[in-house]
């Protein structure tokens, strides 16, 4: 379950990498721009402010989401992004830190080039950190013999969940678009007590979470914690830095 109050924890690190996605979006008078992955709505907000006259979707897969989006006064709805089609009029579609969840999604982007119409704007961005130790020490507790039965059913992302810009910006091209590509690595200062297992908790463990009751959850955690110190240590200020790679793409339809 997706909980927006964690989510919006980091609202202000989770928020650049998509104004920096959007900055490179040319539509000056789009008719209808979606938000694939809106999550609480806050981003989206930001989408109707820079497009008025349009009509602005918001689709997520988690119902919480939506429904923390609805509250926002934004037309959202609960889709799963492999069954989304674009409708005809559909000039923009954004979608922020959401196709990594989603295994052969070259396999879509392609499928949208070809349903979306020509000039259309396709923008999104996904985190490129699937090898860094935050993602790597989650697969190793995994992995170890007190949770591997209780966890092999359990998906984690691996470090070829993502294409690198190169990659990206070649499947598009060849499919006719104009494409601008680029990775961005953002050194992300946390706060907090093990601010780096609080940030991970709303988005890469999310699997684990939904496997795990309550107990089990909070033993998982005392356990990674540990693990992740002594990648991120706390420095002399409080603070604590986090490397954060992410993946950018925006492709103009022919």
């Amino acid at each position: 379950m997706w909980d927006p109050g964690k989510y919006l924890a980091f609202a202000d690190h989770r928020s650049r990498p998509f104004f920096d996605l959007v900055a490179r979006v040319g539509a000056s008078e789009p008719r209808r721009v979606v938000d694939l992955g809106c999550g609480p709505g806050n981003l989206t907000e930001s989408l109707v402010a820079r497009w008025p006259d349009a009509v602005v979707d918001a689709v997520d897969s988690s119902p919480e989401m939506v429904a923390a989006a609805r509250e926002r006064g934004l037309a959202a709805e609960v889709a799963d992004v492999r069954g989304w089609t674009p409708p005809p009029d559909t000039d923009v579609v954004v979608s922020n830190a959401v196709l990594q969840w989603v295994p052969g999604h070259e396999t879509l982007l392609t499928r949208w080039v070809g349903q979306l119409p020509a000039g259309a704007w396709l923008a999104f961005q996904v985190p490129g950190n699937f090898a860094a130790p935050s993602h790597a020490e989650i697969r190793a507790l995994v992995a170890t013999e007190t949770w591997r039965d209780r966890l092999e059913p359990v998906v984690l992302r691996e470090e070829d969940a993502v294409l690198d810009p190169q990659g990206y910006a070649a499947l598009l091209a060849d499919l006719g678009c104009e494409v601008d590509a680029w990775e961005t690595i953002y050194l992300q200062r946390l706060t907090g007590a093990d601010p780096v297992l609080e940030w991970i908790a709303g988005t890469a463990l999310r699997p684990v979470r939904a496997a795990l009751d309550d107990q089990a959850w909070r033993e998982f955690r005392d356990q990674l914690a540990p693990r992740l110190r002594a990648h991120y240590p706390t420095r002399a200020d409080g603070t604590t830095w986090f490397p954060f790679r992410r993946v950018f793409a925006v492709a103009r339809v022919p």
